[in-house]
C-alpha cells in the first residue's frame, strides 16, 4: 500500500513509517517539524513539509502522493500544557484534524488509522481499561482526542471514511535506528536515562504514598515496535473500530528506575516530590479486543526489554537528533 504518515517525523510516527517501509509499503511523511525531526524521517520515505493548519498544504500532499490510506500522528500531546493552553489543543487536535479529514474526502482517500489515547477515559472505574468503560476526560488533551473520535464516527457514517482509532498510554523503547527525542521531555524512561547519561542530576518521583505496592504510580508501558505493528495491522481492519492497547500489566515509577539502574549500571539518584494533581494510582489498558479481532500480540512485554532498547539508542545518540 501507499501510506501518507501525518506526523511521521515524530517519535511514534517515524518508527511506524520505518516498519511500514520494512514491510514493503510505500511511505510519504507530512510534518511541520515543530515537534518532529528531519533526521527521524526514514531516508526511503518522501518528506513533505507542511502544517495541518494549512488546508492547501495537506490537499497538495494528498494530491501528490495519492495514498491508499493515511496514518494520523500529528497532535499536541502534553497534558500539563493542555491545562495551560487549551486553545492550542482544540485548534491542533480538532480544527487541524478536520482539515485532514476534509482533504481526504476531497482526494477520495477513505482509510485512516488515528493515534488516539486512553486519556479519553479519565480516571477509570476499573483496571484494566477496556473499550466499554465510559469516556470522561479530565483535561483538554483527552477532551480534544475524544472530540475527534466522535467526529470520526460521523465521517464514517456520512462520508464512508473507514477508520481505526488506537488508544494507549505510555509508548517507550526504540528501534535500532530511531528513538524518543522530545523537545520538552515529560516521559519517565527518557528522563531517567538522561540521568544515566549525565545530562540530569536526578530523577523526580512525584508521590510516594499511593495505594500501590511501593507507593508510586503504576503505568502501562508498551514497546514502540509493538505499538507500530498495531497501527500497521489496523490498515487491514474490516470496519471502523476503536481499540485500547496495552501489555495487560504495569510498572511502578520505582520499578522503572530500578530497571534503568540494572541496565545502565548507573546509580540514578532520585528526589521525592509531592503528588501532582490528577495523577491516578494505576493506569493499565486492556487489549483483548485488538488481539481477538486483528490478531495483535505484543513481542516485548518485559520492562527490561523496553528499557534496554531505549538505552542502546540513547547511548548511540546521546544528544538525540541534534536539531
Amino acid at each position: 500500500m501507499k501510506i501518507l504518515v501525518v506526523g511521521g517525523a515524530g517519535y511514534i510516527g517515524s518508527i511506524c513509517a520505518e516498519l511500514l517501509i520494512d514491510e514493503g509499503h510505500e511511505v510519504a511523511v507530512f510534518d511541520n517539524l515543530t515537534e518532529g525531526h528531519r533526521r527521524a524521517v526514514d531516508r526511503r520515505a518522501e518528506l513533505l513539509e507542511g502544517d495541518l493548519g494549512d488546508r492547501n498544504k495537506i490537499e497538495a500532499a494528498l494530491s501528490s502522493v495519492q495514498p491508499d490510506a493515511v496514518m494520523h500522528f500529528a497532535a499536541s500531546a502534553l497534558v500539563g500544557e493542555s491545562m495551560e493552553n487549551p486553545s492550542k489543543y482544540f485548534r491542533n487536535n480538532i480544527a487541524n484534524g478536520l482539515n485532514l479529514l476534509d482533504a481526504m474526502i476531497a482526494a477520495g482517500v477513505k482509510r485512516l488509522v488515528f493515534s488516539s489515547t486512553c486519556a479519553t477515559f479519565g480516571p477509570p472505574e476499573r483496571i484494566p481499561i477496556d473499550e466499554t468503560l465510559p469516556q470522561r476526560p479530565i483535561n483538554p488533551y483527552g477532551e480534544s482526542k475524544l472530540a475527534f473520535e466522535r467526529i470520526l464516527r460521523w465521517y464514517d457514517q456520512i462520508h464512508e471514511l473507514r477508520f481505526v482509532a488506537l488508544r494507549y498510554f505510555n509508548a517507550a523503547g526504540a528501534s535500532q535506528n530511531l528513538g524518543e527525542d522530545h523537545r520538552v521531555e515529560t516521559h519517565l524512561i527518557p528522563n531517567v536515562l538522561k540521568v544515566a547519561l549525565g545530562q540530569k542530576s536526578h530523577v523526580d518521583i512525584y508521590g510516594t504514598d499511593y495505594e500501590t505496592p511501593d507507593g508510586t504510580c503504576i503505568r502501562d508501558y508498551i514497546h514502540i515496535l509493538d505499538l507500530s505493528r498495531a497501527h500497521i495491522l489496523a490498515l487491514d481492519a474490516p470496519k471502523s473500530e476503536f481499540y485500547n492497547i496495552g501489555t495487560g500489566g504495569g510498572s511502578s515509577v520505582r520499578e522503572v528506575i530500578e530497571t534503568c539502574r540494572k541496565i545502565t549500571g548507573c546509580e540514578i539518584p532520585v528526589v521525592e516530590e509531592p503528588r501532582r494533581d490528577g495523577d491516578p494510582p494505576r493506569l493499565i489498558a486492556a487489549s483483548a479486543k485488538i488481539k481477538s479481532e486483528l490478531g495483535w500480540e505484543p513481542q516485548y512485554q518485559r520492562l527490561d526489554a523496553i528499557i534496554e532498547s531505549a538505552w542502546k539508542w540513547h547511548q548511540k545518540f546521546p544528544n538525540g537528533y541534534g536539531d
